[in-house]
């Protein structure tokens, strides 16, 4: 089993209530993140698209910032999900100088806090808070090791693309053209 995330960048309108769910079901604090909107401006003038980015932690095969972590409290669990572990961790920093896509950040508590792909749900069945609450639908989440999941027919389907492929860590979250 492989978690995977797409987001249809066609369908995304920036809304942010990927961004809100997550904040609301991880008991994320006020000014922190798991995950954020990004917005890009391609082409030149006056030929340019505008198309947003949901992103987060994207699960890598190869994480660096497991590889990093001194305690062993960053580490992968079943379904390919990058955790840590908040009892373990010492607030090093490590794992987020590791991290080529800016996805971890520091809890007012003092331990590093990631997206989990909402392994308390995932684990259930059901979807990550983000998949489920997105008003467009342009959200798709499930298993690669199972060509019937939703995640493994629209990148089957459509072209897509990772984020920071130079890095070779090998992701899970993708961008659906």
């Amino acid at each position: 089993m492989r978690y995977a995330m797409a987001i249809d960048i066609k369908k995304c309108v920036g809304c942010a209530d990927c961004v809100v769910a997550c904040q609301t079901e991880n008991n994320v604090p006020i000014g922190y993140a798991r995950d954020w909107i990004i917005e890009k401006v391609e082409g030149l003038y006056p030929d340019l698209r505008l198309h947003f980015e949901s992103q987060r932690c994207n699960h890598c095969d190869d994480a660096p910032c497991v590889r990093v972590c001194p305690t062993g409290a960053s580490h992968i669990i079943e379904g390919g999900i990058v955790k840590v572990t908040h009892e373990e961790c010492i607030g090093c920093g490590a794992c987020i100088e590791a991290c080529p896509y800016e996805a971890r950040y520091f809890h007012p508590d003092g331990y590093v806090d990631k997206c989990t792909f909402c392994d308390h749900r995932t684990s259930q069945g059901d979807n990550p808070a983000c998949v489920s609450v997105c008003p467009t639908h342009c959200m798709y989440f499930g298993d690669l090791d199972d060509p019937e999941s939703p995640v493994s027919k629209i990148l089957r389907e459509r072209e897509h693309y990772a984020l920071a492929p130079e890095a070779g860590t090998k992701p899970n979250v993708f961008y659906v053209k």
